[in-house]
């Protein structure tokens, strides 16, 4: 797996080689399906793609939690769709520093379809504006306002369903869990979300915020490395911001959780599960 970060003058830096490239913009909003297209249209890095968390990196909410992965079929669909293949680097961005959409498209991408080279870009769409780059508009075309379709592509990804996890394999394995969500949450102080609070028993809290300087940048890898605890399997509300805490275990060197895709969301469907608070 290539390093999971790039610069945005990096990638001005490929641009400009015309380096082989595909560019997926990720932004979305937790409870607006629609917000994350409406946002690429209304301005997106040169030539990039959106790609959809509710429709492209998530099935339907329901049995697997608010975001269960879709189905190895229904994901290769999406990137044929989208003309992706492994040919090319593929960049992904969102504009909350990986946190939301673009770090599970990371995961999706690279360690579960096993691309060869997919790469964050670190600080995301700010990054790129501090940079110097510009944003492209999308005009609307046709009845629906859609760009122009992306040439097919009849790439048949490889998936590795050993890296994610069902709650059968933690209750059967009782491996080492780190939450991704907010101190708050992980106690049970507060649960916005999801109708039961608290967490499993035995994780440890590592919001997926501290991944993040100020500026909304990976932090160095040494103090990744320092602050990350000892995990086999992450998890957090719904297997979405789980994916920026493995990608800052990538960061740092240190060896993959694996993901708790359901999480969450998943676990307290059954009230027999164990919690914590």
């Amino acid at each position: 797996m290539s390093y999971p970060l790039i610069t945005a003058d990096a990638l001005r830096g490929l641009i400009e080689r015309q380096a082989p490239l595909r560019l997926l913009d990720c932004r979305a909003r937790l409870g607006d399906p629609e917000a994350g297209r409406a946002l690429w249209r209304q301005g997106h890095l040169p030539g990039s793609q959106h790609l959809d968390l509710d429709r492209d990196l998530a099935a339907a909410p329901g049995e697997g939690g608010r975001h269960p992965l879709p189905s190895r079929d229904a994901f290769a669909a999406s990137l044929q769709r989208l003309g992706i293949g492994p040919e090319a680097t593929l960049v992904v961005y969102d504009d909350m520093g990986g946190q939301l959409a673009a770090a599970r498209a990371w995961w999706m991408l690279a360690r579960w379809a096993g691309h060869p080279a997919v790469r964050l870009l670190d600080g995301g769409l700010a990054a790129w504006q501090a940079a110097g780059g510009d944003l492209e508009i999308e005009v609307e075309s046709g009845a629906e306002g859609e760009a122009p379709p992306a040439q097919p592509s009849d790439w048949t990804p490889s998936f590795d369903d050993g890296a994610w996890v069902t709650a059968a394999q933690l209750q059967a394995e009782s491996p080492r869990l780190v939450d991704a969500r907010s101190e708050a949450r992980f106690r049970g102080e507060e649960e916005p979300i999801d109708p039961v609070a608290g967490h499993i028993p035995g994780a440890r809290c590592h919001p997926s915020a501290a991944n993040l300087t100020a500026e909304g940048r990976f932090r160095p890898a040494e103090a990744l490395a320092r602050a990350l605890p000892e995990a086999q399997v992450a998890y957090c509300g719904s297997g979405v911001t789980a994916c920026h805490n493995i990608l800052a275990y990538a960061v740092a060197g240190r060896p993959l959780p694996r993901l708790y895709a359901g999480s969450w969301s998943d676990w307290i469907r059954d009230p027999g599960r164990p919690i914590e608070r």
